[in-house]
């Protein structure tokens, strides 16, 4: 009986510490970020935040996509731009990449790149506020991925113990490129005049 117990007790430690172990290998920065195969337009695949209100707000998404364009070796124009019932918000900001972070928003986001198995995406982890709150979002090339990509995505997020992720419906329409530098400004999709 002692031997059960015994053993019982060494299965149970092993199952404790292989989760913070599996949580710190999901969860490690880029080690190297790679400004060539960051360049370009992003579709968000999937998403998750440290607030459910602002959850509930991501689900309401058509559609959201990233922009990285270099400016030089380390200064980078970040855009993201979000469709929310037809209406298209874009948003720019200029940032300097530290390694495989940046900071935007005067010093208010800190986001880090962390690593993923999806050659073709990028995984950003955003600490808001000096990390209130948390943001965590999946970009792909592609608009859908495989299942077991979007299920180490989600194994990710359980990590950071947020909610399970908001899934981008892949058949919904990105914004068009933006044609303006502005830094912010709405576009109403399949309306004749644009509102900026």
């Amino acid at each position: 009986m002692l031997a059960v117990c015994a053993v019982a007790v060494i299965y149970l430690m092993s199952v404790s510490h292989a989760a913070p172990l599996a949580c710190e290998y999901l969860l490690r920065p880029l080690n190297e970020l790679d400004h060539h195969h960051l360049e370009g337009r992003w579709a968000m695949i999937a998403g998750s935040l440290s607030e459910l209100p602002l959850i509930e707000h991501l689900r309401l998404r058509d559609s959201a996509t990233a922009k990285f364009s270099s400016t030089s070796e380390t200064n980078v124009s970040f855009r993201r731009t979000m469709s929310l019932n037809n209406t298209c918000s874009y948003k720019s900001f200029n940032i300097s990449l530290e390694g495989s972070t940046f900071t935007f928003d005067n010093g208010r986001v800190n986001t880090t790149f962390i690593q993923t198995s999806c050659d073709d995406c990028i995984l950003l982890s955003f600490d808001v506020k000096s990390g209130t709150r948390r943001h965590f979002y999946l970009y792909s090339r592609r608009r859908q991925l495989e299942q077991r990509e979007i299920e180490e995505f989600r194994a990710q997020v359980e990590c950071v113990n947020m909610p399970p992720p908001v899934v981008m419906d892949p058949t919904k329409e990105l914004c068009p490129e933006e044609k303006t530098q502005g830094l912010v400004h709405s576009v109403h999709l399949g309306a004749e005049s644009q509102e900026w």
